[in-house]
C-alpha cells in the first residue's frame, strides 16, 4: 500500500503543478490517476488522499481550498480542492 500513497502524493504533486499557478484540481483527480477510472480502484484512495493533502499543506507544498478559500488543514469539512502555493 505504501507504494500507492507514494504515487497518490507524487500524482498531487505533478497534477497541481501540471494545472499551474491559480488553478485546482480535485482530489479524486489523483486518486483516479493511481487507482484507475473505476470506483472500486480509486474509492479507497481518497481518505488516504485526504491525510496526504494535509501533510503537503502543513509541508507548504500544497494549499487546501474550499469554496476558493484556504482551509485549515486540522479542520475542514466536504468537498475540497488543491493547488500551489502562491
Amino acid at each position: 500500500m505504501s507504494t500507492d500513497l507514494e504515487a497518490l502524493e507524487a500524482a498531487m504533486l505533478s497534477l497541481t503543478a501540471a494545472r499551474g499557478p491559480g488553478k485546482t484540481i480535485c482530489p479524486s483527480e489523483a486518486a483516479r490517476a493511481v487507482g484507475g477510472d473505476h470506483p472500486d480502484g480509486w474509492g479507497p484512495l481518497m481518505q488516504p488522499a485526504r491525510k496526504i493533502a494535509v501533510r503537503l499543506m502543513k509541508e507548504g507544498r500544497i494549499v487546501i481550498t474550499r469554496k476558493g478559500r484556504p482551509v485549515d488543514p486540522d479542520d475542514f469539512r466536504g468537498v475540497y480542492r488543491l493547488r500551489l502555493p502562491e
